[in-house]
């Protein structure tokens, strides 16, 4: 009888490939950064950062979507707070970090690519992301008596990164479409 023990088999990887998401979480950073604060509505600025963590933990394993939220969230704490002056403290660390493991787990589950999945997972995250920064942020001494006016930004922004996730992935098919 032989010590060693069979492997047990793993399913093959069919996410995208690691240097995609990384070159679309710098085109989402950049554009975060620069551009995104023109389009403010209700004090609520959409986040493509959020929708870049959402679309790759849809289409990946838990282990991996947490590594990309985390580095996601980190580069928003970073980048964000060299701009701002503002501190976090890591809340978009620990928030995107979060909602990469949420999505990432319930993902097992649903078609990625439908469209009415990734909008709707984008739209839970955003709130699921505010709830988890906001409570970071109160755990530092930011004042409590703010929770109204951020959960009312945080609607405004769900529903604005659910119509570009949409948007987005409307784009991404029609592209598909017109190279077949």
């Amino acid at each position: 009888m032989s010590s060693f023990r069979a492997k047990p088999q793993e399913t093959p990887f069919a996410g995208p490939y690691w240097w995609q998401a990384a070159i679309f979480l710098a085109i989402a950073l950049v554009t975060q950064i620069e551009f995104m604060h023109f389009l403010t509505w209700h004090h609520a600025e959409p986040s493509l950062v959020l929708v870049a963590v959402v679309w790759y933990a849809l289409r990946t394993d838990v282990r991996r979507a947490v590594l990309f939220g985390l580095i996601a969230g980190a580069c928003e704490d970073i980048l964000g707070g060299a701009l701002t002056g503002a501190a976090t403290g890591g809340g978009w660390t620990i928030a995107t970090t979060g909602t990469a493991l949420l999505v990432g787990s319930l993902s097992q589950g649903f078609f990625a690519d439908s469209i009415p999945v990734l909008t709707a997972a984008v739209a839970i995250g955003t709130l699921l992301r505010r709830l988890i920064f906001w409570s970071v942020l109160s755990l530092e001494g930011y004042p409590r008596g703010y929770a109204g006016v951020h959960a009312h930004q945080a609607l405004w922004e769900a529903l604005m990164n659910a119509a570009i996730a949409a948007a987005l992935m409307l784009v991404l098919r029609l592209m598909e479409r017109r190279r077949a």
